[in-house]
């Protein structure tokens, strides 16, 4: 039988270990370090400099916000009711309406699945509808919307 040459495998197990718990150690150190100073530095601030920097009132020369009529516009009031991923897939549909959904994907930047799905879920809510056309679909807002 022949010997092993070099040192014993366990000494790179040992010596990995050691190197993990200084790196990790150091790690906690300085993150201990960062937040107690970034803690302190909040504590501390000055209430004329904050003053002084943000503006008094935004809306200053704005006129006052009119409340959205759902009868005027039900798309506007549709689309402010709809979650943001909804919201991406559905606007186009309104705005070109028989878009088919290779390009609808194109514009939500969503994934193909993740527009089928969302698409799937807007015509069983009754907010849009599909026809098939070739290996994909056109979309069509529903009737409510389009009115």
């Amino acid at each position: 039988m022949g010997a092993i040459h070099g040192p014993d495998p366990l000494w790179y197990v040992v010596g990995t270990l050691l190197v993990a718990g200084s790196i990790g150690g150091i790690y906690y150190v300085v993150r201990g370090n960062l937040i107690d100073s970034t803690t302190d530095s909040a504590d501390h601030i000055d209430p004329d400099q904050v003053s002084e920097a943000t503006p008094t009132s935004i809306d200053d020369d704005a006129s006052p916000a009119t409340p959205i009529n759902p009868e005027s516009d039900p798309q506007a009031r549709v689309l402010d009711l709809l979650p943001d991923d909804e919201r991406r897939v559905l606007e186009p549909v309104l705005n070109s309406p028989g878009i088919t959904q290779i390009e609808l994907r194109d514009r939500s930047e969503f994934s193909k699945s993740k527009v089928s799905q969302t698409v799937s879920s807007l015509e069983e809510r009754g907010l849009l509808y599909r026809e098939r056309q070739g290996r994909t679909y056109r979309v069509y807002p529903s009737d409510d919307l389009q009115n």
